[in-house]
C-alpha cells in the first residue's frame, strides 16, 4: 500500500509539480516586485518546460527531469522607456492561475496522503 502510493506518477508528478508552481510563484512575485525598477527584464519558467515535463511524464521518466531554472522571457517586450518590460495585470493574472494550479495540487497531494492515513490507522 504505501510503496504504491509513493511509486504512483500521479502522485510522483503532483510532488514535483507542486516545486515547480512554487519556483514560478517565486518569479511571478520578483517580477511584480521590481514593476518600476529601470532595464528589468522578466523572468519565469522556459516555454517549452511544460512540453518536456509531459514528455518526461509520459514516458514515466519523472526523475531523469532536471530541475527548470528561470530564464529571462524573450517573448515580452519593452512596453516602456526604461526598459522594463513587466506588465503587471499580465503578472497577477498568471499569479492567480499558478496559485489555483498550486492548491489544486495541494488538494490532491493531501488526499493521497489522508488515504495513507486511513489505511494506518483504519479511520478518517
Amino acid at each position: 500500500m504505501i510503496d504504491g502510493l509513493f511509486s504512483n506518477t500521479n502522485y510522483l508528478a503532483s510532488k514535483r509539480l507542486l516545486d515547480i508552481t512554487q519556483m514560478r510563484h517565486e518569479a511571478l512575485a520578483s517580477n511584480i516586485a521590481n514593476v518600476e525598477t529601470p532595464n528589468y527584464k522578466r523572468v519565469d519558467l522556459p516555454k517549452d518546460f511544460s512540453k518536456e515535463f509531459a514528455t518526461h511524464l509520459q514516458s514515466r521518466t519523472l526523475d531523469e527531469l532536471g530541475t527548470p531554472s528561470l530564464a529571462t522571457d524573450t517573448q515580452a517586450t519593452s512596453q516602456r522607456l526604461d526598459g522594463n518590460n513587466v506588465e503587471i495585470d499580465k503578472e497577477l493574472t498568471a499569479m492567480s492561475s499558478n496559485t489555483l494550479q498550486y492548491n489544486a495540487l495541494t488538494e490532491f497531494v493531501s488526499a493521497s496522503l489522508k488515504q495513507l492515513k486511513v489505511a494506518i490507522t483504519g479511520r478518517s
